[in-house]
């Protein structure tokens, strides 16, 4: 099978410009078929204070109401997302920017109420995270998407699907590229790539010269019961580790400006079967 690259930027890289432009470069000189799927910023945050949209948490928990929707559907859809097609047809990759309503590629879920509960009451609660969507394994149309791949498109998603009736919904990006990624493993042998702030998995969280480069599940095991990975990488890898049991030829995490290492195999973390 072909290799395919199924590449997340989150707000890290989109807040710096120079950034931005260093990896779309990267991202555009990448050989073979590739994807990338793209979160917001600071973009939205601000214009949301400057339209004087409150952010609305519940037990500490933030809410996409309709307001909200609004500024993120326009933001992430719209400004952020057409000025990264932009910038790759400039780098001659010839890029499409979509939502998953477009060409019902990603149909999610509105998250129910959840039940959680409030030190504050003393009691359970529901929370209702409004419109926000959750995906399972039906949720890409991996065949229509493998269609637009083949005819040369490189597919560019911001974090906004739907539910099919309608209904637009603000997605986690991270969740996005995992359940795509493994949607595409029938037809590619696929890679997902994490790109954020850190050169990769650490041995020291304060000193970037102690990346580790690779890990299996038995070192993950053995790093955990370290405590050298703990709290917010836990649920991260263990989401990664999971979408290469379902087919995934590996999951790499590293730092937006070494995506050019990609093809040389040195690209931060590589987590393997």
């Amino acid at each position: 099978m072909k290799p395919l690259y199924v590449i997340k930027i989150g707000g890290n890289v989109i807040d710096d410009p120079e950034n931005l432009k260093s990896f779309l470069s990267d991202f555009s000189a990448l050989k073979g078929d590739k994807i990338l799927i793209h979160g917001g910023g600071k973009i939205a945050t601000k214009l949301s204070r400057d339209l004087g949209i409150k952010a609305k948490l519940i037990e500490g928990r933030r809410v996409t109401d309709g307001e909200t929707l609004k500024v993120v559907t326009m933001v992430y859809g719209g400004l952020i997302n057409k000025n990264i097609i932009a910038a790759l047809q400039n780098d001659q990759c010839n890029a499409i920017g979509l939502t998953g309503a477009d060409g019902n590629f990603i149909r999610a879920k509105k998250r129910p109420l959840v039940e959680v509960y409030s030190e504050e009451k003393g009691a359970k609660i529901n929370i209702d995270y409004g419109f926000v969507g959750d995906l399972d394994d039906t949720s890409v149309d991996s065949e229509a998407l493998y269609k637009l791949l083949e005819a040369g498109f490189t597919p560019v998603f911001s974090a906004i699907t739907h539910d099919g009736k309608g209904q637009l919904l603000n997605t986690n990006a991270d969740t996005i590229a995992s359940v795509l990624a493994v949607s595409m493993a029938k037809f590619y042998e696929t890679s997902l790539i994490y790109c954020f702030e850190k050169a990769g998995v650490l041995m020291d969280v304060e000193d970037e010269s102690s990346l580790i480069r690779s890990i299996d599940p038995p070192y993950y095991h053995e790093l955990k019961r370290q405590g050298i990975i703990n709290e917010g990488m836990i649920p991260k890898l263990d989401n990664a580790f999971e979408a290469i049991k379902q087919g995934l030829k590996e999951v790499c995490i590293g730092k937006s400006d070494s995506l050019s290492l990609l093809n040389e195999h040195n690209f931060g973390t590589r987590l393997t079967k």
